[in-house]
């Protein structure tokens, strides 16, 4: 149990440390190069191979992670980063769009075999299904997520802060050196072929042929696609530009509800109170009505906006709702597919539900742009809607009961 407990803490720290420098590169690629006179379009572009080959990673990395282990990938994650980061500390001569867009490419790769390598590391310390343990599965899992998009959240700070003090190169130098760091004690102290299968695993196997894995991961993709509609391109240009906030303030706001995000997260499990009252964790049922009720929100957004009220007061607050029940259905989610997954093939199967994720959040990010552009906030708004909908049809082909798989 101590060594178990042990090595939770590792990769959570290790995926901390990692969570950091993600939240703060994204902050300093987008001011400096706003700054150096990139147009808002060329900044978007520079993230779109950072969240195209989140598809291509997780479907890779899984099947890497179950061959070689999960301890491998993560460092690799960890060493891709680091790279990644000291690439964009040359010259500004050399930081073209084609060369930033390559620096992100693998900066979203190191991210996924982080993120698929952590929470499927996670599922390896749990080695039974009993009740207790499903509960210890929940909170380690809720805990872990949240505090990742909590701190990510800081690291929007960090790196804004890293900027004005220190300059953009040497902000990118101390994130590398502090990752480093992180990458050898964690190198250390973890054991060799955490999560490893038993048995050789060909590539064919990345796609899962586990029933309630597939619906999952169908409902993820739905799920992060109706998030992304409007958070990401969407909002904060309507904050901008109709409700006229500064950029500063535009930023904070949005890394404020991303620590929310990630604090409502890791308090999923006392919320719910399924740990206490029904002595077992979420189940597919959960997952069904959290998306029922969540879509009702969106679309309440965009009633409140079409019958005029002050835009201010609704988006705010529908945001602040949204990202409460958005934040608690996330958890669920997380949580299920480390119950479903089997433990020799953890790997594999976190990485297709991943991809899966990483597909709705592409989609997300595209359609933002294009709604936006025709149809404005309040058209994002109704496609958000029937994504989570479409996510809670999905989810109703669900085990109702914790660690059934279909």
């Amino acid at each position: 149990m101590q060594t178990n407990l042990k090595n939770y803490l590792t990769i959570t720290a290790g995926y901390w440390a990692f969570t950091l420098t993600d939240g703060a590169i994204r902050m300093l690629v987008v001011l400096y190069f706003h700054l150096l006179g990139y147009s808002p379009f060329e900044v978007a572009m520079l993230f779109l191979f950072y969240e195209f080959f989140g598809i291509v990673t997780n479907l890779v990395g899984g099947w890497l992670g179950a061959k070689l282990g999960l301890n491998v990938t993560m460092h690799i994650g960890m060493a891709m980063q680091i790279v990644a980061l000291l690439m964009l500390t040359v010259p500004d001569a050399y930081l073209s769009v084609a060369y930033v867009m390559l620096a992100q490419a693998l900066s979203g790769i190191a991210k996924d075999l982080n993120k698929m390598s952590a929470k499927s590391g996670v599922k390896t310390l749990v080695t039974d299904s009993s009740a207790s343990s499903n509960s210890k599965l929940f909170k380690w899992v809720a805990l872990l997520t949240g505090s990742k998009n909590a701190l990510k959240g800081v690291g929007y700070f960090l790196g804004a802060l890293l900027l004005q003090i220190t300059g953009f190169r040497m902000a990118l130098a101390i994130l590398a050196g502090g990752l480093l760091i992180v990458l050898i004690i964690t190198r250390v102290l973890l054991p060799e072929n955490i999560g490893k299968a038993k048995s050789k695993v060909k590539f064919t196997q990345v796609f899962s042929n586990t029933p309630a894995i597939n619906w999952l991961s169908a409902a993820r993709f739905f799920l992060f696609g109706s998030r992304d509609v409007w958070f990401v391109v969407a909002l904060p240009v309507y904050l901008y530009e109709v409700l006229n906030w500064s950029f500063t303030k535009v930023g904070s706001f949005m890394a404020l509800w991303i620590i929310g995000y990630g604090i409502v997260q890791a308090l999923t499990p006392k919320m719910l109170g399924s740990l206490k009252r029904h002595k077992h964790a979420p189940n597919g049922f959960t997952a069904q009505m959290l998306a029922l009720l969540l879509a009702l929100i969106p679309a309440g957004i965009a009633l409140g906006l079409m019958q005029g009220i002050d835009p201010s007061v609704i988006i705010v607050t529908g945001l602040l709702i949204f990202g409460a029940i958005f934040a608690i259905n996330s958890a669920v989610h997380s949580y299920l597919i480390l119950d479903y997954a089997e433990h020799d093939k953890v790997a594999l199967n976190v990485g297709f539900y991943y991809m899966a994720n990483a597909a709705g959040r592409l989609t997300g990010t595209v359609l933002s742009g294009l709604v936006y552009q025709g149809y404005g906030l309040i058209g994002c708004l109704w496609v958000s809607a029937g994504f989570v909908l479409m996510a809670g049809i999905l989810s109703s082909a669900l085990p109702k009961i914790a660690s059934q798989k279909q």
